[in-house]
């Protein structure tokens, strides 16, 4: 049942809202398998997926809140299954967050994933989220028997039935994509009172507008560009969610973008521009756009203005308040590890983002916090 308010009403609640908790860093990976371009090396699946162990454990050591990986159904990427992965994590870490990044919902059965999520939950003691999209790769249609022409269908019906999951032990539910459930027995339950979902985002207002509908959190991917170009996205979300009946606090938006940290600009620039290039080649380009993109064109792209998160810890903390100011976000989430970059300069840009970024970013934010109240 929707809740309909009147346009300034709402416009008014978009301006003031406040921040419900401190803001939260994360970081996420993908899992890519790409030969590195310095010196050609392929990573085996078994040594990545143990390096992305050992990421999220530096992350949990040095304080950052949130490790996401993702799932990819394709030889050039080691994740297919996140709460495989992310238990294994949960055994070595402690205190940070859980979340896939993000769940492929369309071609998931929604009752196998909040098992599953639910029982990495009781596993970490309360710390698994759950994001869910669409996917920008097709390869998991075919693998398990869906067809493409369904593919928005598919997501709708199955984060319907994904919600109703997470607020109900027992549950009657008729749909297209699969069999009827009859007063069945959802099991486990988590150890929070529901599981935390977020709905990943890559550019649609339809995307922005169902989940804000749905009263899930917003993952949105800037991977590039003027980040102001994005700013109605943020507002489509958080108006349909009020006018759905959501509270504001509720509506929680999570920027991710690629990045890497190194002490000086110049020197980030530098390392990560071989690496970027080869994954944007690998993976981002479409038909007949595969060649190696330019320094002068990465350049562009890592413009002090842009939303690609390259440079040193002042420059990344300009960039995230810059964002703030526009989103008003609750979390920010780089993904350091791709395109054969070395596991030593992902630690290194782990290590930066906690101890020379996040403080810096937060105590500003509490300082603009404190003179709005």
């Amino acid at each position: 049942m929707f809740v309909i308010k009147e346009e300034t009403e709402i416009s008014g609640l978009l301006r003031t809202e406040k921040q419900p908790k401190e803001f939260e860093f994360g970081i996420y990976t993908l899992g890519d398998l790409s030969p590195s371009p310095v010196d050609g090396f392929i990573p085996n699946p078994r040594a990545r997926m143990k390096e992305i162990v050992a990421a999220a454990m530096l992350a949990d050591e040095a304080g950052i809140d949130v490790f996401g990986v993702g799932e990819h159904h394709r030889l050039d990427f080691v994740l297919t299954s996140p709460p495989v992965v992310l238990a294994a994590i949960a055994h070595a870490t402690k205190r940070i967050k859980l979340t896939s990044a993000t769940t492929v919902l369309g071609t998931s059965d929604p009752v196998r994933v909040f098992e599953d999520f639910s029982t990495l939950d009781l596993l970490s003691d309360g710390r698994a989220e759950v994001i869910v999209g669409r996917g920008a790769y097709i390869e998991s249609f075919p693998l398990f028997g869906y067809e493409l022409s369904d593919y928005k269908e598919l997501f709708q019906e199955k984060l319907g039935l994904l919600l109703e999951l997470n607020e109900h032990e027992r549950i009657s539910w008729t749909g297209n994509f699969r069999s009827a459930l009859i007063e069945s027995e959802i099991s486990p339950r988590p150890f929070q009172p529901r599981l935390p979902l977020w709905i990943g985002v890559g550019g649609t207002p339809q995307s922005a507008e169902l989940a804000g509908q749905s009263g899930a959190g917003m993952a949105l991917a800037i991977l590039g560009g003027d980040p102001a170009k994005f700013k109605p996205l943020v507002e489509t979300y958080r108006k349909a969610g009020i006018q759905a009946g959501h509270k504001l606090e509720a509506l929680q938006v999570a920027i991710t973008s690629h990045g890497y940290i190194a002490n000086t600009t110049e020197q980030a620039m530098n390392d990560y521009y071989p690496h970027y290039a080869n994954y944007v080649s690998r993976f981002m380009s479409g038909p007949g756009q595969s060649a190696l993109m330019s320094r002068e064109h990465f350049d562009t792209l890592a413009d002090p203005l842009s939303a690609l998160a390259v440079g040193s810890p002042e420059l990344l903390v300009e960039k995230i308040l810059a964002q703030h100011e526009l989103f008003g976000h609750n979390r920010f989430m780089a993904q350091f590890d791709i395109g054969g970059m070395p596991f030593s300069k992902v630690a290194s840009s782990i290590e930066l983002l906690a101890t020379k970024v996040m403080p810096v970013v937060r105590k500003e934010l509490r300082k603009r916090a404190s003179k709005t109240d």
